[in-house]
């Protein structure tokens, strides 16, 4: 687990994934035929062989920030998101300010509850009411940060007995699955193209940007998904759990998974002995979603890995579930050429 947890700890917001990209290319060479970067931060991984053109794209970025202000008097920071929060997961997290001359710890902090009103304790809090304190004065603040510094939150990666517990496992398992999948692969049935895609969290830019360069026949996400199988959720609000396999998704906000791709998965996963669980997400999406509206389109499916807590510093993901990931689509990629892409 010693790349997850290199990949989990590096820091990546939207617009600055540089940290990953060097990680991807290194874990990567030797392997592949040759990499890119396009425009937009992609890097994009082809590793030729015969059979349909398929690119495998996962998302690079976490959810993190940017310096909004600094104020004045105190030197406190305000913060403008890159990706969603649930707010209430922000409050007393450390986190870094990346700045030109060098990393800065500081907290969130928030007003106390001990001088709040009655009415402000009934409220949830918002993203407006947090600040960043560095513990420094105002004047070595303004000196040292700049208007649009990266933030990220900081946490250690931990491996426990069954499951990894960090930040970012949305989408740094996802990058993980990928190297992991390409260096198991015994053979290429296709054309493969691997992206480490950009800016997934602000709304699947780089994959689009990917998609239209790449133009492959077949496209597949690779993301996390919501485990909710936790105390006080109904068992039809699960989506997935952990331990249970790799899910296979069926459909999202952002895209209906190609019933050809969807049916191929699962023949192999039962194949093969691969533990898997199908998936229907209500809300959110993942890079298919921008994948498929690629030019002329483009037939695509999300691989998901079931993770509790998404979005927090404490994500939490089973290593069966990383295991069934790598098994599957390394075989897919083993056996992309014989897939029927017929829609009946």
């Amino acid at each position: 687990m010693d790349l997850l947890k290199r990949l989990s700890e590096a820091a990546s917001v939207p617009g600055h994934e540089g940290k990953i990209r060097g990680i991807i290319e290194e874990e990567l060479e030797g392997i592949v035929d040759e990499f890119k970067v396009d425009p937009l931060g992609n890097l994009i991984a082809h590793k030729e062989g015969s059979g349909p053109a398929v690119l495998i794209a996962a998302h690079m970025d976490e959810i993190g920030f940017i310096v909004k202000h600094v104020e004045e008097e105190t030197g406190f920071i305000r913060i403008h998101p890159l990706g969603g929060f649930d707010v209430k997961t922000l409050i007393a997290q450390r986190v870094i300010v990346h700045t030109e001359g060098g990393d800065l710890i500081g907290a969130i902090g928030s007003k106390p509850i001990h001088i709040m009103t009655e009415e402000e304790r009934k409220k949830l809090p918002e993203l407006k009411d947090l600040f960043v304190d560095l513990g420094l004065p105002a004047e070595e603040v303004k000196k040292r940060v700049t208007v649009g510094d990266p933030i990220t939150l900081r946490q250690d990666f931990v491996e426990l007995e069954d499951v990894v517990s960090g930040k970012a496992l949305d989408d740094r398992a996802g990058v993980y699955i990928g190297i992991e999948a390409i260096k198991r692969a015994k053979k290429f049935g296709c054309d493969l193209y691997f992206a480490g895609t950009t800016q997934e969290e602000v709304g699947l830019r780089g994959a689009r940007v990917a998609g239209f360069s790449v133009h492959p026949v077949i496209g597949i996400a690779l993301d996390t998904t919501l485990a909710v199988d936790v105390p006080g959720a109904q068992p039809g609000e699960r989506i997935t759990a952990l331990g249970k396999g790799v899910a296979i998704k069926l459909t999202d906000s952002a895209s209906i998974s190609h019933p050809g791709l969807v049916k191929e998965m699962r023949r192999i996963a039962e194949e093969r002995k691969i533990p898997y669980q199908m998936e229907i997400l209500p809300r959110g999406g993942t890079d298919a979603g921008a994948i498929q509206l690629a030019r002329e389109g483009v037939a695509a499916v999300t691989l998901s890995l079931p993770t509790r807590y998404v979005h927090s510093v404490v994500e939490t993901a089973h290593k069966d579930d990383l295991e069934a990931a790598i098994g599957l689509l390394a075989a897919f990629i083993e056996e992309a050429g014989s897939v029927d892409l017929r829609l009946r």
